[in-house]
């Protein structure tokens, strides 16, 4: 994997356990020498990943829609800034970038990108490992909730294992790099489904 996308929120949480989070998320990777493709901010967690990823030497790469731009939130000091139209280019701009995607804590934004990683996954728009970087036990519920949707049969037995968990860094990139990708919906037959 040399580049991975990673999706957080833009907000600073008043417990410091997300910012050290992002920030140990992106010395891990410019660690590895793995690039950092994320939503080009400069505040909340997203500025942390981004900083802590140059300071260690490592190649950031932000996508910024132009209304946040506008809005003074970019990050200037990206390896490289792409101002895109909207959200739509941005996580397209996310896929094309990236190997496989890391999701730590963040809010609405930060679910939407996961729940679009996961169902492109499942439907066969990529073949890449989508991870849930799982800290302080932030998404313990979100993950109950995968595994209820898989025991009711919304979710596919073949797609269970899309979304990869692990609560450290280190755990989730090995598991990320054994990854084997699934059958797609798209390679399915209607008597499959």
């Amino acid at each position: 994997m040399k580049r991975l996308a990673v999706y957080c929120g833009s907000a600073t949480p008043a417990d410091p356990v997300y910012i050290e989070c992002a920030r140990m998320v992106g010395r891990e990777l410019a660690q590895r020498g793995i690039g950092l493709v994320y939503g080009g901010g400069r505040l909340g967690l997203m500025g942390a990943v981004a900083d802590a990823t140059l300071e260690a030497g490592g190649e950031v790469i932000g996508v910024i829609p132009e209304a946040l731009v506008g809005s003074e939130v970019a990050h200037r000091g990206c390896t490289e800034l792409h101002v895109v139209p909207g959200m739509h280019e941005r996580k397209r701009m996310f896929t094309d970038l990236s190997d496989g995607f890391i999701t730590i804590p963040g809010g609405v934004g930060t679910m939407d990108e996961l729940w679009e990683a996961i169902s492109w996954a499942q439907l066969g728009y990529h073949e890449k490992p989508v991870g849930l970087l799982n800290v302080a036990g932030f998404y313990d519920q979100l993950v109950a909730f995968n595994r209820h949707m898989v025991d009711v049969g919304f979710i596919r037995p073949q797609h269970a294992g899309i979304m990869i968990v692990d609560e450290t860094m280190e755990g989730l990139l090995a598991k990320m790099a054994s990854y084997e990708p699934h059958k797609s919906i798209f390679q399915m037959k209607a008597e499959d489904l």
